[in-house]
């Protein structure tokens, strides 16, 4: 576990209820929960949408991970254009 840079620091909710972490943390999610009332625990987060979920499950990583070493060995080129097309057509 990374090593905190303060123990602590005090900040202020305005009064429209917000508070700023800083500008290193402008833009990300962040998890809030509170523990009891008045104490907050915050969290980043990377949140996954639930249509994308499938794609971090460990079956579908390892065929990502296949696909793209395969890509790597087989570069795109057009030396078979005629012959795909060919075999398209005669699927339909």
């Amino acid at each position: 576990m990374a090593a905190l840079a303060a123990p602590f620091s005090v900040k202020v909710i305005g009064a429209n209820g917000q508070i700023s972490l800083g500008k290193q943390f402008a833009g990300r999610q962040v998890l809030v929960e509170e523990q009891e009332p008045g104490v907050w625990l915050v969290r980043t987060a990377t949140i996954v949408p639930d249509n994308e979920r499938w794609l971090h499950q460990p079956q579908a990583a390892g065929d990502l991970q296949n696909a793209l070493a395969w890509t790597q060995t087989n570069p795109p080129g057009d030396g078979n254009v005629e012959s795909l097309l060919v075999k398209l057509h005669d699927t339909e």
